[in-house]
């Protein structure tokens, strides 16, 4: 440990025995920790002020919609034009991900074969 967190690890020590610590906001609660080990050093900063304020990374914001598009083919007819249009709309989403690295794989479900069988029947 270096002296810093000697001093740091020291003053905690004592607040706790003082019992200042008591009472917090939380307190017995599991931490949520934010994973952001897979963001690179130079946007962990930009990102956590985009998350702080309520926006997500491209990335997520892609995924997000990607599921909110499934989520809408759900409630609309198979035969309707919206379905067309909302099915090509996630495939060309899918599609970016996929040339993004981004795993898909969480869009494998019956909505994933319902829209291969639509785009089969419209090409």
């Amino acid at each position: 440990m270096s002296i810093i967190d000697d001093w740091a690890e020291k003053h905690i020590l004592q607040a706790i025995e003082k019992g200042e610590l008591d009472n917090l906001p939380g307190q017995g609660k599991p931490l949520e920790i934010d994973d952001d080990s897979h963001v690179p050093p130079h946007l962990k900063a930009a990102y956590r002020i985009l998350k702080n304020s309520g926006f997500l990374p491209p990335e997520l914001e892609d995924r997000k919609r990607a599921l909110e598009l499934v989520d809408l083919l759900e409630t609309v007819e198979e035969d309707s034009e919206a379905f067309t249009l909302k099915t090509k709309e996630l495939e060309k989403l899918e599609l970016k991900m996929k040339l993004a690295g981004i795993n898909t794989s969480f869009l494998q479900s019956k909505y994933k074969i319902t829209i291969a069988k639509v785009l089969k029947a419209i090409k």
